[in-house]
């Protein structure tokens, strides 16, 4: 079966995506397990990424970065269940 580029290129994006990812777990993993609370690993994350996005990328990319991880917030596409609360 013959792929084409762009399923190749949609392939690979999805390996970097997942190993992304999996360096952040194990980021937030280290950090809970040195007693940083998770809201300071939050606010610190976002920031370094934004950062990172506004360097290499430019305002309208960060922004709209932005706007579409607000809108996934809004839909309930990061909550987990949490009738343990």
């Amino acid at each position: 079966m013959d792929q084409s580029l762009a399923d190749i290129d949609t392939l690979i994006r999805e390996e970097k995506r997942l190993s992304a990812v999996e360096s952040c777990e194990d980021a937030w993993a280290d950090g809970l397990a040195a007693g940083i609370e998770p809201d300071i690993m939050a606010e610190a994350a976002i920031a370094t990424a934004l950062t990172e996005l506004l360097q290499s990328s430019g305002e309208s990319t960060a922004l709209s970065m932005i706007e579409k991880m607000r809108e996934r917030l809004l839909a309930g596409e990061f909550a987990r269940d949490l009738s343990f609360h």
